[in-house]
């Protein structure tokens, strides 16, 4: 069994922060004209000038801000799964902490924010607990939503939604783009997306042609052994890794986040395990140690040929969703299955 510890991929910035560096002679952008409008999911957000107070509502909202150098810029972050990247800890340490999991609205109002950009729709969508986004609008606060987490709720009937299509790294990059216009940092924005566009091209390029095109299972976590386990689904940035590594999901759901009992994911018979990392500890099986511990000691699941071959990876719980981590993801797996022996 091979269990790396899955912070170490994270530690290459791949040249990022040289690249942020010399932005203005290698990703030259305009500067922003304002009034500045964009169509974000559906709503027309409008800003007259650069935000000076903004909240990170959600862990990739948050880093995508701090990988654009706006830390000065911030009045708050809240939701964090997973710790930030080492990379940008000091960083984040300049940002005050509202807390790991969902935030009040009260709670954001007390920063006087003068803007709000959201990572998922739980966190400021029509059901959110947390506000929706008619509740910043009546005080004067714009806000922007993660265009990769805009989904259609028509077939699966959760927050979350579902995709017809198969998620990539576009409506990352316009999210990357718009941000970096709203704050009049444009040049920062091209430098970070010419390195993940890089990163995305070498991964692709490493697969061999020849190889076999394995399937995988994304485990997120699960409430207990006997619960359901919460998976990537196929359309989601889960399938998107299988798909840039060569394979595909096993998993044949369009709902963002399908629960699937363990008799349907042995009957899927994937050739490739992947189990997340998460620090928020909320449930025992957060922790990959315990998801491990259960495949190999469960009577009917340690039986599966993924599991008796030590198919086995750890990812990146936060690179499971549509966010900057799933490049680091696809990163981490793709040295794992190196090391394994399961691809060149």
């Amino acid at each position: 069994m091979l269990l790396v510890t899955v912070t170490k991929p994270l530690l290459a910035l791949s040249g990022l922060l040289a690249a942020l560096a010399l932005a203005t002679a290698s990703a030259y952008a305009a500067p922003t004209q304002f009034p500045l409008t964009i169509d974000n999911c559906g709503a027309k957000v409008t800003f007259d000038k650069a935000p000076e107070r903004a909240i990170g509502l959600g862990q990739n909202s948050a880093e995508i801000l701090l990988l654009l150098g706006l830390e000065d810029k911030m009045a708050g972050t809240a939701f964090w799964p997973s710790k930030v990247l080492p990379q940008l800890a000091d960083a984040n340490a300049k940002v005050k902490l509202l807390t790991v999991e969902f935030p009040t609205f009260e709670s954001i109002l007390a920063e006087n924010p003068d803007f709000v950009a959201a990572a998922l729709p739980s966190l400021m969508g029509p059901t959110s607990k947390v506000a929706k986004r008619e509740d910043f609008e009546k005080v004067g606060i714009p806000t922007y939503l993660s265009p990769s987490t805009c989904l259609s709720t028509d077939k699966v009937k959760d927050q979350y939604g579902s995709r017809d299509q198969l998620w990539n790294m576009d409506l990352l990059y316009k999210e990357i783009d718009e941000l970096s216009q709203i704050f009049d940092v444009a040049d920062r924005g091209q430098a970070l997306i010419a390195d993940f566009r890089k990163r995305e091209a070498s991964l692709r390029a490493g697969v061999a042609a020849d190889g076999k095109k394995l399937s995988y299972v994304f485990w997120f976590s699960s409430p207990s052994p006997s619960a359901d386990a919460y998976l990537g689904g196929k359309n989601g940035a889960s399938g998107f890794i299988a798909d840039l590594l060569g394979g595909r999901n096993a998993i044949d759901a369009d709902a963002e986040w399908p629960t699937l009992g363990w008799e349907g994911i042995i009957a899927a018979n994937p050739d490739v395990i992947v189990v997340a990392s998460l620090d928020r500890n909320r449930w025992e099986l957060d922790k990959p140690e315990a998801k491990i511990k259960f495949l190999n000691t469960d009577p009917a699941v340690s039986q599966m040929p993924a599991v008796k071959n030590k198919a086995i990876v750890v990812m990146d719980g936060q690179a499971m969703n549509p966010t900057i981590r799933t490049i680091y993801g696809a990163e981490q797996v793709a040295a794992q299955m190196k090391a394994l022996g399961l691809s060149k």
